[in-house]
């Protein structure tokens, strides 16, 4: 997920090719030497960025102006943190690699596979992260994969809209639209709206708006080289459904939640969430607390379309003396649609583990676009 403007590197590939090949020896290589190491990297990032790409971007990284290039497209200033933090290295590295059509991407930005290989990228990639010097913004490797139920951790500007169908009686297709928009390094809001149709109790079916949700979330903790975020919210939903036929509680619930992500090795990652909920009216619902916890892994298919099966646990249980635990299994897959993969299906089912006398089994389906990249339809 890179932004049309992302161009890398942007002088002709057999001028930066030639300068490459008669450079001097420590540029191509990093020296051997552990107390020597950091700086080798630094200095070589920074020599291979002089090169390659401050003829369009700058020296500083704010760009060149469009009077002194070559072509229109606009050019990224990689001091911007609201940019420059959101996509992990892969994505930008995919770009100057592969050029800009492996992304969807006008095709003014070229393949520079050829000249720079993957770990001279790299040390490019890291001299360009000193540009944003603010380090409050979280790195976009901590946006990990969104599970069908565990909120993701890192603040985004996402919209998602998920289906649920009931796989037994009674009847229910509901409809839930999310839309996300961050604010500032770590913040976020998000309005929920659930709508759809369900079967009552004598095989009527009756379609509605279920409660509307507004939620804040902040960053409180993050780190790369952790590969941890920690964030925390709250949630409140108002009595917007019709309660006698199954579409709402009839009273406010306030809902506060923290939620964690963990980069794992070899491209897995874990995440979890709890909550507790608190009703105005507990004669009209049950204070509850509710937990879930994610596990998954992503495949990538070279450049292109990334896989990501994950497994899901969800447990809940209302706060009363009598009450008892209630958990559900959930497996699920979710695949990249297009080639910027800014637009996400996820696929699922969720099994009863407990309860299942009384709770069907659903099947649940989301599909996400993380707007900030572009429009839907852009990058196909």
């Amino acid at each position: 997920m890179v932004r049309s403007i992302l161009f890398f590197v942007a002088i002709p590939f057999t001028t930066a090719h030639a300068q490459l090949e008669t450079a001097a020896p420590e540029w191509r290589g990093i020296p051997h030497g552990i107390a020597h190491m950091r700086t080798a990297q630094d200095t070589l990032g920074r020599r291979l960025y002089e090169l390659g790409c401050a003829s369009c971007h700058g020296v500083a990284g704010t760009g060149v102006p469009a009077s002194q290039r070559a072509f229109e497209v606009d050019v990224p200033d990689f001091t911007d943190c609201a940019f420059a933090s959101r996509e992990p290295d892969a994505d930008w590295i995919a770009v100057a690699h592969q050029g800009g059509p492996v992304r969807g991407f006008d095709p003014t930005m070229p393949s520079f596979g050829d000249s720079f290989d993957e770990d001279q990228l790299q040390a490019i990639m890291n001299h360009i992260r000193t540009m944003c010097a603010d380090e409050r913004w979280p790195r976009g490797e901590l946006n990990l994969p969104r599970a069908l139920f565990t909120e993701k951790a890192y603040p985004e500007d996402e919209a998602v809209t998920t289906v649920t169908v009931n796989g037994e009686d009674p009847g229910l297709v509901m409809n839930d639209l999310v839309y996300e928009k961050r604010f500032g390094p770590r913040s976020q809001i998000e309005i929920e709206i659930p709508f759809g149709v369900r079967e009552d109790a004598v095989g009527e079916w009756n379609a509605g708006v279920g409660d509307i949700g507004i939620a804040f979330k902040h960053a409180l903790l993050h780190g790369l080289g952790s590969g941890a975020i920690l964030s925390a919210g709250v949630e409140t939903k108002f009595p917007t459904g019709n309660e006698s036929k199954g579409f709402g509680s009839g009273t406010v619930i306030v809902e506060p939640f923290v939620s964690f992500g963990k980069i794992l090795p070899a491209d897995g990652f874990f995440q979890a969430q709890g909550k507790l909920e608190f009703p105005a009216d507990e004669e009209k619902a049950d204070r509850e607390a509710a937990w879930s916890a994610v596990v998954g892994k992503t495949w990538a298919q070279g450049w292109g379309r990334a896989w990501s099966p994950m497994l899901e646990v969800l447990g809940a249980r209302a706060l009363s003396s009598d009450a008892e635990l209630e958990w559900d299994l959930v497996p699920q897959l979710q695949v990249t649609l297009n080639t910027r993969q800014h637009v996400i299906l996820n696929a699922g089912v969720r099994l009863p583990l407990t309860d299942s006398e009384f709770r069907p089994t659903q099947f649940l389906v989301y599909v996400l676009w993380d707007w900030f990249d572009g429009g839907f339809f852009d990058g196909w």
